[in-house]
């Protein structure tokens, strides 16, 4: 491979590595939420990424789980550069780009500027990722149902059964690919005789329970496409951009209630 088509094979894989990184709030890419300013590769292999956040005094929990799922995310590459991350327009820019540049941990660097015990960024995770299955699993179920399954099929599904279901809808297999990708990651040893269907606490979902179940995750999905409309709209609003995503709520929307119950797409929460 020339040197041409190397560099052009090394900034796919930089790009997906960092689609790969959440918003953990939002569920959403840092690429689509637009948080990635710059990210470039230099003729030496060496990484550069500008990291730039929607207010200046989003949270530092929410910077740190971004900012060191995209260092996980470089480490990964498959040619090992070196690499610099630059977080920009934040309260804490200063002292987070001096830490890394002291090739400090992003626990250390949060560390010194929070009180003690402030960040549990362990609790944060599973807080985020609790939402994310949700709303996830929601935009499942009403696919499933949309299909004409019944509640009683679809409770009865086993994860072998999931993964058999065909469709040609891409958005609904992107759903369920991600479902199960959260699914699996809250019970790794779920095995294929398993039902499919199951609740935060791995209990499974009765055809006599799903209506009530699918209350309770609306109200977590609306919570998070209020927060990432809002999100949407602070950044738009503080860097003069204009962006139109089809689709998507606005602020406008959930101000005069109305927000379309979808049984695809996956956003986001608080910021």
């Amino acid at each position: 491979m020339g040197a041409e088509g190397l560099s052009e094979s090394r900034q796919r894989e930089l790009w997906r590595r960092l689609e790969g990184v959440n918003d953990p709030e939002l569920d959403e890419p840092v690429t689509e939420m637009g948080f990635i300013e710059r990210a470039e590769i230099a003729l030496d292999g060496r990484v550069e990424i500008d990291f730039r956040l929607p207010t200046y005094w989003c949270s530092p929990n929410f910077a740190f789980l971004m900012l060191e799922d995209i260092r996980v995310a470089l480490e990964a590459l498959s040619w090992s550069p070196p690499f610099h991350i630059g977080l920009h327009d934040h309260m804490f820019a200063e002292e987070v780009n001096r830490g890394i540049a002291a090739d400090k941990s992003f626990s250390e660097i949060f560390d010194t500027l929070t009180s003690e015990g402030e960040l549990d960024l362990d609790a944060v995770r599973a807080k985020f990722r609790m939402k994310a299955f949700k709303r996830r699993q929601e935009s499942v179920l009403l696919g499933l149902r949309a299909s004409g399954l019944s509640d009683d099929a679809i409770a009865m599904l086993t994860l072998a059964d999931f993964d058999a279901l065909r469709g040609s809808d891409g958005d609904a297999a992107k759903h369920r690919l991600r479902y199960r990708e959260a699914l699996l990651a809250r019970l790794p040893a779920l095995r294929p005789n398993d039902k499919a269907i199951i609740d935060w606490e791995g209990q499974p979902v009765g055809p006599d329970r799903l209506a009530a179940y699918l209350g309770e995750l609306r109200s977590v999905r609306i919570n998070m496409e209020f927060n990432g409309a809002l999100c949407r709209g602070l950044k738009q609003t503080r860097y003069k951009e204009l962006e139109v995503i089809d689709g998507e709520p606005t602020l406008v929307d959930f101000i005069v209630g109305r927000v379309p119950a979808r049984p695809a797409s996956p956003h986001a929460a608080d910021h």
